[in-house]
């Protein structure tokens, strides 16, 4: 669906975002953190103009995390904010043009303050699964029109398109000939057969865009979920778990092919001469995955949304601070894009998935390892130690 009647998005607007600037050396810090925080609570309070009070909790209001010492980030941290702005996003008249709480994401997105930007961020993995899977949903030629959230997503990729000033991503990859902190070659180079390191482009420059087309729309959305891994750390988990859950059902829900890693093999891990097996079906039992529960439907994956896509999933696989409902909606979403890469042919997907399955299997089964082995160690009874016998000589 192409959007050219977007009534607030303009590339002026984006590309005349605001951002601080000292003009006087003397500036007040005080003043300063005051003018954020009235900015940041002028911006949550418009939001009471737009979103009726939370049905399901009386004791919540937009008005305390407002009156907060840091109200953007009290909105952040806040589960209650977040499922009131999931209700309104996810109803069936959302992301028109003339959606006010769209408005809302896009104005808050330009404003200077980061964490305000945070915010909007968050809710990129919702809005992203709804706007994908109208747009590829059966009945998507009568769908209403969904320019407020094309208009969100432009703004992001028009930050993002000028922070990059027309340059590619590129990552340096060392010659294996070359020592490192991880080896050494086994014939040492001469200093002069040294290899230089070579450069892989992970993302080509970007060009400026003023409406989301059919033939641009993997880009735009690619850019975006880029966006947001670069703040993932920040990102609260009911996102993630959001972003892993869309993840799941955009690669499809029906083949078997996603408990291929979960079988006995030669391949599996052998920890105390026990073979520890890693059940799909047991993760998505308790992180709440359920076919009952789909979160989108299946569409499309090029390799512009599914790059960014397995990023921010390795890292609610792996990251150290995530929380288990994130690890195993993460652990699930990587099994059923395995399975997709594996029908569509597609190799890129099939090595990064298989990477991130046997990953998440080692992590898994070193966690059950340290579990039994701590379980074994309390129920050990100690040993009572002798008494100790004083020798006094005379």
């Amino acid at each position: 669906m192409d959007s050219n009647n977007n009534n607030y998005y303009s590339p002026s607007s984006t590309s005349s975002t605001p951002h601080p600037t000292t003009t006087n050396n003397t500036t007040n810090p005080v003043q300063s953190w005051w003018e954020t925080v009235s900015k940041a609570r002028s911006r949550i309070l418009s939001l009471s103009s737009i979103i009726p009070s939370h049905p399901s909790s009386s004791s919540f209001s937009l008005s305390s995390l407002a009156d907060s010492d840091r109200p953007a980030i009290s909105f952040l941290s806040s589960p209650d904010a977040y499922s009131l702005i999931s209700s309104s996003l996810s109803s069936p008249v959302s992301g028109s043009g003339s959606d006010p709480l769209c408005q809302w994401l896009y104005d808050t997105y330009l404003s200077s303050d980061p964490n305000l930007r945070l915010i909007v961020l968050s809710f990129l993995p919702l809005l992203c699964g709804i706007y994908l899977s109208r747009i590829h949903s059966s009945d998507s030629s009568s769908a209403p029109s969904l320019a407020g959230f094309e208009a969100v997503l432009l703004a992001i990729y028009s930050s993002e398109v000028k922070s990059r000033a027309g340059k590619p991503v590129v990552v340096q990859i060392p010659h294996l000939s070359n020592p490192s902190l991880y080896h050494t070659p086994r014939n040492k180079p001469h200093k002069s057969q040294v290899q230089a390191p070579s450069t892989g482009v992970l993302s080509s420059p970007l060009e400026p865009q003023i409406a989301i087309k059919s033939t641009k729309r993997p880009v735009i959305v690619g850019v975006a979920l880029d966006c947001y891994f670069k703040h993932i750390s920040q990102m609260p988990s009911w996102s993630k778990v959001e972003l892993c859950r869309f993840a799941a059902a955009w690669a499809g829900q029906d083949c078997a092919c996603q408990d291929k890693f979960d079988e006995f093999d030669d391949a599996d891990y052998f920890l105390e001469g026990r073979n520890v097996m890693i059940s799909n079906n047991e993760i998505e039992e308790n992180s709440g995955i359920s076919e009952s529960e789909p979160k989108g439907v299946r569409i499309p994956l090029p390799w512009e949304i599914l790059q960014p896509l397995l990023r921010i999933l390795g890292h609610c696989l792996l990251g150290p601070l995530n929380t288990q409902d994130a690890k195993d909606a993460a652990s699930v979403a990587v099994r059923r894009l395995y399975a997709r890469g594996s029908h569509d042919l597609v190799p890129q997907a099939i090595l990064a998935t298989r990477s991130l399955i046997q990953l998440d299997k080692r992590t898994r089964e070193t966690a059950k390892a340290t579990a039994a082995n701590t379980s074994s160690n309390a129920n050990t009874p100690a040993k009572a130690k002798k008494p100790e016998i004083l020798l006094v000589s005379k």
